[in-house]
């Protein structure tokens, strides 16, 4: 059932990523670039084409509420950091609702930049590993932006920063090497160690911030 919720969860995001993309940028994906990296994201994540479908309908509805994007940050018990990405077509409920939690779990809802500062916001693309050579491919990206590329599994992944995710895709689809999916990532500048009770107050909190229906994405700095 967990798994089954989590796929809902993924499907229901990637909805949202449609809609705006289309409201941004139009409903064709070749002149969309952010429509098209999020249809490549719901294959990757085997989204029923139905579901692509009803998103990009719903998009187009003249009736469809717009879902605004809103970054909440704030501190959970024992310190820790947390940044939420939001996507809701009703502010004042997302607020109220983002406030209980912190509020229930012992933890404040901060100001804007309270909390941001200690992430690197970054951007991802992962590849299939095929034959490239990892030091020329990275040798050929470094100039559109690119920190890091390595391999995992059967795949390539490269990371730069966020600001450079229109030029290394467009350096990798110029090029014809097939995007399976990318997004970008908040990454904690430092973590902090916490022990087994400390850490399950903060996981009850996370908990319940991303069963929210608004919430599209929870990064915080505890140890992993």
């Amino acid at each position: 059932m967990k798994r089954w919720s989590q796929m809902a969860k993924t499907f229901s995001r990637i909805g949202k990523d449609i809609v705006i993309a289309i409201r941004e940028g139009g409903p064709d994906p070749e002149a969309n670039s952010r429509l098209r990296a999020v249809i490549q994201n719901a294959r990757e994540a085997n989204m029923p084409l139905e579901n692509v479908n009803r998103a990009i309908k719903k998009a187009t509805d003249k009736d469809q509420g717009d879902y605004k994007e809103v970054l909440f940050e704030g501190y959970g018990p024992h310190g820790i950091a947390v940044l939420i990405e939001t996507a809701s077509d009703n502010n004042n409920r997302t607020v109220a609702n983002i406030r209980s939690y912190f509020n229930k779990c012992n933890g404040n809802l901060g100001t804007s930049g309270s909390v941001s500062f200690m992430f690197d916001h970054t951007c991802n693309f992962k590849i299939a590993k095929a034959d490239h050579d990892l030091e020329e491919l990275e040798l050929e990206m470094i100039d559109f932006g690119v920190d890091e590329i390595f391999a995992e599994d059967e795949h390539i992944l490269i990371y730069g920063p966020f600001e450079s995710f229109g030029a290394i895709q467009g350096k990798l689809e110029g090029d014809g090497i097939e995007i399976l999916s990318s997004g970008f990532e908040r990454i904690p500048q430092n973590t902090t160690k916490l022990n087994p009770e400390q850490v399950a107050d903060i996981e009850k909190l996370l908990e319940k911030i991303e069963e929210d229906d608004d919430v599209q994405n929870v990064y915080h700095n505890m140890e992993e």
